[in-house]
């Protein structure tokens, strides 16, 4: 069973016991959240398609950690034949969820 779900704007598939990392959210760690914005469920081949959401349907998660951070991604900038070179980094703050149940 797994379902297509939309947090903090962006769309993730998720499974029962799976780990999956989100944009920062405030949740204290070992908190549980629910998201209902659930747009597709398969549950053993019978697909429930949401219209735009499916409803009664939810997705319960657990908070692993609050402070996690992404891989750095580097921003060069240039400017040919002028002498310019510029680069900076970033790092974006995460979040680390456990799937616990798809309720559908």
């Amino acid at each position: 069973m797994y379902a297509i779900v939309e947090m903090q704007g962006q769309q993730f598939k998720v499974e029962a016991g799976k780990k999956l990392f989100i944009n920062r959210m405030e949740a204290e760690k070992g908190a549980v959240v629910e998201f209902d914005k659930v747009l597709l469920v398969d549950n053993d081949g019978k697909i429930k398609v949401g219209a735009p959401t499916v409803k009664g349907a939810k997705v319960v998660c657990e908070v692993l950690d609050n402070e996690c951070r992404g891989e750095k991604v580097l921003v060069f900038h240039k400017k040919r034949r002028k002498g310019y070179k510029k680069l900076t980094g970033h790092r974006q703050d995460l979040t680390n969820l456990v799937v616990k149940e798809i309720i559908a």
